[in-house]
């Protein structure tokens, strides 16, 4: 049945649906006001879908603060099939949805489960997902639907979603706009309601008050039809919305007391329990009789479940009442809620019944918080933390609440609610602990609010404070307050790393046996005032003891950052790729996916570095499709380092410089100081000297102390010299030196050797160069081994040992193609041109028509992964994968995965 006026959205969906019986996924959101016909729109497709499986769920206003509500609901027929997914997707699952207790999951783990549980479903005939009221979905549910709905492509799932606003976590959805019906038809729907003769002059206003929306031609009429027959009277311009919901409230004022308590009870119960509401509507001596009036007066159903006729007669019942009357309803329903059943719930309806501070209530939101957290719903615990703290009568118990209530908005992605908190924590009883908490919170909520500069000063007060209370805490406030420091670097206000040091080293003395991050704090604190002479043994002790024993996530994945920014400050590859290796391994099974572009970054340096420049393509590829899928930042340097690296001159010139703007105006010095090697890097390899030189510079003038600083050093070196400025040059020798030696690596020594190489000349340089050679040939440096030996090829040519020279430049070509450096291959083949030997240029690789999705899984598959492997890495059901793989097979004329591996780079 076609709806009124809606041809064309009725044909819009028509389409979607035969994209979906064909095989295919698509998703739309349906947006506009209220009343505009957007859950007739979705009612319409149920129907058409009545052959197919469907699944429904809706927004509830009352349960936006209980994590994963509405998603329960919309799996809630697919819950049989959870134990069937990967493990760590069917443990994510069961977690939220409370059937099995576990550790917090990540919620992009969630998305990936529940997208594999629909394409599951799906593999039985097409299926609808109706998802209605998005607008009133917990932050939980409307960010594992956006997930789902972004990686939907060949499951035969069509996914259709109705909201009244813009949600942030479905930014990007392909949306269609509902609009008002066409006056002719909103003419055809007035009429069909008001059967009594009507003014033209008045049928004329009603149609222009109404502008097309459905729901207010049916209702506006109903409103006060005398007045209207007369064409007297019309209320004054309000809001569209308030005047249906005026309408609605008019309706239910004529309805018996009882019947309007029923209907404010289950305005009250969002979940539309019959059983729950029966039970509470015979505590307060209603009978179903009560019911019958509401549902002939059309404004409520009462079946499998109560459900009003739309979400504005919800809103006009509940916000008609008085607040005593909604305090009675909430504390009957509490009564009735089970304790053991549905504790939450119930502690909700007590917060809404209280009408003083209780300490007992409070109590059981705490609790309800606990319970919120555990499955995942930060932002659930927050809000019930807050409700807590609102209802605790003693003011310490109150501040100790709003505390913890303001973390879990932090680590919600609330920062502005939680610095609300903390404010109101602050105006409370004064306690030094409570304040060093509050210091140490207010330091993190800097970095991720724009004001990252004063973190270090920030967390360096706030771990002397702890030093005196909680000696544990202060040490790892101060851990967090090097990273950060290292992470403003030259930007910092107030503060540097070395000032930071400092004060760690006088911190308390760790526990007996320390732990891993007490080794940590005490390396880098001794790394960064005494220098690498007396840190790097602390380093490298801390490093080959460091374990994720006993750390949340959020510390293990800080921390372990830490761990490898030490192994490379400290020229130790061998520790570099294995602590990079775990820190994404790590990421990927805790599922907090959200910390994998920082984490793919430092992978990423570990890959160019062994000249794997491919495998640094495609963990960049990876990052962009975490990107899309939920949004998070990135390291704006990362594209641009693999372009750098390649010699690509233009693209990474342009890329860097949107780099070192963006590092700038965040305030990120680490990142800054990167962009600079980056570039110093890229023009020593185009021999345009004069540019290494000047990027050289500005990387190594970083006042912390930066890992890249260090490094920064061995371009200058090269750099300087071809441009005359031998003083410079052996300056940034004996810099470079002081971090070298102490670290006693192939990589560090290695690097020591080739540098001191170019300024050494006759038997010493050629014993540097070939040390050099020795010794990187031994470490994971790839790309470092092979400009040793264009540079020592470069130095015999200019020896007139031109056979030699030939076998070293050779060696270089030959490595430079492999790896893809296309400027030093370019530098190398000049210099063999000048030997005499003459070296064709790159040939152009036939190019696969792939698109770059078609790219990411085809390597994979060719690397031996499983459809349901490179779906968790590429954030894809299995099933997606699957006809992706089938379409690269028909473009490249294979049949088998093992064919790939002769035909993909």
């Amino acid at each position: 049945m076609k709806l009124l006026g809606r041809r064309a959205e009725c044909a819009h969906l028509d389409a979607l649906f035969k994209t979906m019986r064909d095989g295919g996924s698509d998703v739309l959101l349906l947006s506009g006001e209220a009343g505009i016909g957007k859950t007739a729109l979705l009612d319409y497709a149920v129907r058409a879908a009545a052959d197919l499986r469907i699944l429904r769920t809706s927004g509830v206003e009352s349960e936006m603060d209980l994590p994963y509500a509405a998603l329960h609901r919309l799996c809630l027929p697919l819950l049989d099939g959870v134990d069937h997914l990967p493990a760590p997707q069917a443990e994510a699952l069961a977690t939220v949805f409370g059937t099995r207790a576990g550790e917090t999951p990540g919620p992009f783990l969630v998305g990936l489960g529940v997208l594999n549980l629909l394409a599951e479903a799906a593999r039985g005939g097409p299926l609808l997902c109706a998802v209605d009221d998005a607008h009133w979905l917990d932050d939980a549910s409307a960010q594992a639907i956006a997930f789902v709905a972004r990686r939907l492509r060949a499951e035969s799932i069509l996914m259709l979603i109705t909201s009244r606003g813009p949600i942030p976590s479905m930014r990007g959805l392909a949306e269609f706009g509902v609009e008002g019906l066409a006056p002719t038809a909103a003419g055809e729907l007035l009429d069909s309601v008001v059967r009594w003769p009507l003014d033209d002059g008045v049928r004329a206003a009603i149609l222009a008050e109404a502008r097309g929306n459905p729901l207010a031609l049916l209702e506006l009429p109903l409103a006060s039809p005398d007045r209207l027959a007369g064409g007297f009277g019309l209320l004054e311009a309000t809001a569209l919305t308030g005047r249906i919901e005026e309408s609605f409230q008019r309706r239910i004022s004529e309805l018996p007391a009882d019947s309007q308590e029923l209907l404010l009870l289950a305005a009250a119960e969002s979940a539309g329990d019959p059983v729950l509401i029966w039970r509470a509507a015979a505590v307060l001596g209603l009978s179903p009789e009560a019911g019958g009036a509401c549902q002939d007066a059309e404004l409520l159903t009462i079946g499998v479940r109560f459900a009003f006729r739309h979400p504005l007669v919800r809103s006009a019942v509940y916000h008609a009442a008085s607040p005593d009357a909604r305090r009675r309803v909430h504390r009957v329903l509490a009564e009735a809620t089970s304790r053991e059943a549905d504790p939450d719930r119930r502690a909700w309806h007590l917060a809404q019944a209280a009408e003083k501070q209780d300490e007992a209530v409070a109590a059981e939101l705490e609790a309800s918080a606990d319970r919120a957290q555990s499955r995942g719903g930060l932002a659930a615990a927050a809000a019930f933390l807050e409700r807590a703290a609102a209802l605790t009568p003693d003011p310490v118990r109150r501040a100790e609440r709003e505390l913890l209530a303001a973390r879990d908005k932090y680590h919600a992605g609330a920062p502005e609610g939680a610095q609300i908190l903390l404010d109101k924590v602050e105006s409370g009883p004064p306690d030094e602990l409570r304040s060093a908490h509050v210091r140490q919170l207010r330091g993190h909520l800097a970095f991720v609010t724009g004001g990252a500069v004063r973190a270090p000063s920030l967390l360096l007060e706030a771990a002397r404070r702890f030093e005196g209370l909680d000696p544990v805490l202060a040490r790892e406030t101060y851990l967090d307050a090097i990273i950060y420091s290292l992470r403003t670097g030259r930007f910092a206000e107030g503060v540097t790393v070395t000032e930071v040091a400092r004060a760690a080293v006088a911190a308390p003395v760790p526990s007996s046996p320390p732990r891993a991050r007490d080794v940590l704090l005490d390396a880098f604190a001794v790394l960064y005032t005494d220098g690498h002479v007396k840190g790097v043994p602390l380093v490298r002790q801390a490093l080959e003891g460091f374990t994720l024993e006993g750390l949340s996530v959020t510390q293990a994945t800080r921390w372990l950052s830490l761990a490898c920014y030490g192994a490379f400050a400290t020229w130790d590859d061998v520790a570099w790729e294995k602590l990079s290796q775990e820190n994404v391994r790590h990421i990927r099974e805790t599922g907090a996916l959200g910390m994998l572009p920082v984490a793919h970054s430092q992978r990423m340096l570990a890959h160019l570095h062994a000249g794997q420049y491919q495998a640094a393509a495609d963990l960049l590829e990876e990052s962009d499709a975490i990107v899309a899928a939920i949004g998070v930042d990135r390291p704006a340097y990362d594209v641009a380092a693999v372009a750098a690296w390649r010699g690509q001159d233009e693209q990474a010139t342009e890329l860097l410089r949107i780099a070192e703007n963006a590092a700038a105006e965040r305030r990120d010095g680490n990142g800054f100081t990167f962009v600079k090697y980056a570039f110093a890097v890229m023009y020593n390899g185009l021999g345009r000297f004069a540019e290494a030189r000047e990027a050289a510079l500005a990387a190594a003038a970083s006042p912390t102390g930066s890992a890249f600083a260090f490094w920064a050093l061995s371009e200058l070196v090269e750099a300087a010299l071809r441009c005359g400025d031998r003083a410079q040059a052996e300056q940034a020798m004996e810099q470079l030196s002081t971090t070298t030696a102490p670290s006693a690596t192939d990589w560090g020594l290695g690097t020591e050797a080739r540098a001191r190489a170019l300024l050494s000349d006759g038997a010493e340089a050629e014993a540097h160069y070939r040390e050099a050679i020795d010794r990187l040939g031994r470490s994971r440096g790839v790309v470092d081994l092979a400009r040793t030996h264009l540079l020592y090829g470069e130095w015999l040519r200019r020896q007139d040992r031109t056979a030699d020279a030939q076998e070293q430049l050779s060696t270089a070509h030959t490595r430079f193609v492999q790896i893809g450096a296309e400027a030093y291959a370019d530098r190398a083949r000049r210099e063999l041109a000048a030997c005499g030997i003459a070296v064709a240029g790159p040939t152009a690789q036939k190019t696969l028509e792939l698109t770059e999705q078609e790219r990411q899984i085809a390597r994979r598959a060719r690397d031996g992964r499983s459809n349901t492997e490179i779906g968790v890495e590429l954030f894809l059901s299995a099933r997606t994968v699957e006809w992706h793989l089938r379409k690269v097979f028909s473009k490249l004329g294979i049949s088998s995965r093992r064919e790939l591996r002769t035909v993909l780079p």
